[in-house]
């Protein structure tokens, strides 16, 4: 390896770190690959570009990738797939056989973004977003994680007052393959007086409850050692068995302080005072709204990633941005959150913890030095780079403001 690289020591993901990188002037990218060894570690990452913009940004993560890992020792064979709109296109369908069997048996599935405007008129079976509910049934990914964080140097992008939101750093842990969205029986249909209906069933068994709260728990613990639990148990039965489920579980982390709130008062307490808050547990539904909530605190979700975790097997790290078919192949998109993505597969799909945290802080390094996009808040000019651990990366669409 280049006698430059330095080890470094950073905190755990939650980006609300108060160290400081010096202002510098832009550099010229340059990118260095550490000399030839024997990995002790190799990993089978299945790429799912997708649609509009996803291409470009997991490209940009795929470098990053390449580039912590060959600082960590880790090497990555990466196996691109069809999915989405790209996949309808080519195959008739958003999720072909070939790629959902190649993220099975992978360690990990990073996905970019899919849908667009061309594929919104198809029928519900032949649209991107379908393929994307088929590869989380088929990956049996239970467990949605998204972080939001508000960015020291990105604190006034948020709509917030600054002294509200600085500072939040918070986990919301979604139950994803559960509850109103997959409940039977649902439908269409008409009632005693001939009125045209629709109707959908709220369900959840014990297992369900039980599995998603331990992944809150052991997430709360690796954190400051909250949890807070959301439900709607003064009005429905599944969210009556849902806080007794999670009472009971609470039990095997006695050093985990739980608490529980209704979510209509969780939607208030989030925008009135985000850092009452580290960790969030809730239903698929509850879970739906609240992240989006909390993604908005930090200003953008152009920032923030995600991951869908099972009991075995790969994860799905996704930013959780959409396509954005309007600006894609014109070198504006932020490729942040896909690349923080990867960081969440390293830290929490394969374990990486060192090579997940040289991502992070090369994120924050970017952020401190003054890189911004030119979509939205992120305005600017110019090239801009990621660097990890003394090595550099460039990055689509980052601009020196």
């Amino acid at each position: 390896m280049a006698s430059s690289m330095q080890a470094l020591n950073v905190r755990p993901f939650g980006f609300n770190s108060t160290s400081v990188v010096p202002q510098r002037q832009p550099r010229p990218v340059i990118i260095r690959c550490s000399a030839a060894s024997s990995t002790a570690k190799s990993y089978n990452i299945t790429l799912l570009p997708g649609d509009g913009i996803g291409p470009e940004v997991i490209s940009v993560a795929k470098n990053v990738l390449n580039l912590a890992g060959s600082i960590e020792g880790i090497e990555f064979k990466f196996n691109e797939k069809l999915m989405g709109g790209a996949a309808l296109d080519a195959t008739g369908v958003p999720l072909p056989e070939e790629t959902l069997t190649a993220a099975k048996q992978s360690d990990a599935v990073l996905l970019g973004a899919i849908g667009g405007y061309k594929w919104d008129k198809n029928e519900k079976h032949l649209k991107p977003e379908t393929g994307l509910l088929q590869l989380r049934e088929g990956l049996k990914v239970f467990a949605n994680l998204r972080p939001a964080s508000v960015l020291p140097q990105l604190v006034d992008a948020s709509t917030l007052k600054k002294e509200v939101a600085e500072g939040v750093d918070l986990m919301v842990v979604r139950e994803l393959t559960g509850g109103i969205y997959f409940g039977k029986p649902r439908g269409f249909g008409t009632d005693e007086n001939g009125n045209e209906i629709g109707f959908n069933t709220e369900v959840y068994a014990a297992y369900e409850i039980d599995r998603i709260a331990r992944i809150a728990f052991e997430t709360a613990r690796k954190r400051s050692g909250k949890l807070c639990s959301v439900d709607k148990a003064n009005v429905l039965e599944a969210s009556m068995l849902w806080r007794k489920r999670v009472i009971a579980i609470a039990a095997e982390y006695p050093d985990v302080e739980l608490s529980h709130m209704y979510v209509d008062n969780a939607a208030m307490q989030l925008v009135r005072n985000p850092k009452q808050f580290d960790t969030i547990v809730t239903n698929n539904i509850f879970g739906d709204i609240l992240s989006d909530e909390a993604s908005m605190i930090t200003g953008s979700i152009g920032m923030l990633p995600s991951a869908s975790l099972s009991s075995s097997g790969p994860g799905l790290f996704e930013p959780i941005h959409g396509s954005a078919p309007d600006i894609a192949g014109q070198d504006k998109a932020n490729p942040l959150a896909t690349i923080l993505s990867a960081a969440m597969l390293l830290k929490y799909g394969l374990g990486e913890v060192a090579a997940a945290e040289r991502i992070e802080l090369a994120v924050l390094d970017a952020l401190n030095r003054g890189f911004r996009t030119e979509i939205g808040w992120m305005q600017g000019d110019g090239g801009g780079s990621v660097e990890v651990g003394g090595y550099k990366e460039s990055c689509i669409g980052l601009n020196k403001k």
